[in-house]
């Protein structure tokens, strides 16, 4: 996804996926710690649908038969790799070529499910490729988009593999 998204950037004559513009530069880091704290707020409303809504339990548990047993050192390789992969790609190249909605729609679009339970799913990343291109567009990087994306891949890969985890190779 990062090739693809320097290839596209290149393209537009700005190889620059991590700056969208000339933010002030606490936000540098500032958007760090915003997109961290919008991280924990969809964990934490992650957990509540697990816990009072069946869809979300179904769906939770589709994932952990999908994903099947993940060490530690897996579940950290993975949220790294798709946070900063994804960023780069939606936020980084298509959000100044597409704006926030179309590049939400195919960010949505890469997160379609093998069958109709993981439509939330889809259905949430709609939402959160909004939400993402709006801190991109409103800190002038990917540093907070990118530190929510992985927030919410860390901790929720951690819950879904819960007890089904294999014994940590760390």
């Amino acid at each position: 996804m990062a090739i693809v998204a320097l290839l596209i950037a290149a393209g537009r004559g700005n190889p620059d996926l991590y700056r969208l513009g000339d933010a002030p530069q606490w936000l540098l880091l500032g958007g760090l710690a915003i997109g961290a704290g919008v991280g924990l707020i969809v964990v934490g409303l992650t957990r509540l649908s697990t816990k009072y809504f069946a869809w979300a339990r179904e769906l939770n548990t589709s994932f952990r038969d999908l994903l099947g047993p993940l060490t530690n050192r897996e579940i950290l390789i993975l949220a790294l790799a798709s946070s900063i992969g994804e960023e780069l790609l939606f936020r980084g190249a298509l959000l100044p070529w597409l704006g926030v909605w179309w590049q939400a729609l195919v960010f949505a679009l890469l997160h379609v499910g093998p069958k109709k339970r993981f439509l939330p799913w889809t259905a949430s990343a709609f939402v959160l490729g909004v939400a993402f291109g709006e801190l991109a567009i409103h800190t002038g990087n990917l540093g907070g988009p990118i530190a929510a994306h992985f927030m919410i891949n860390f901790l929720n890969l951690r819950f879904i593999v819960g007890s089904a985890r294999a014994p940590s190779a760390d």
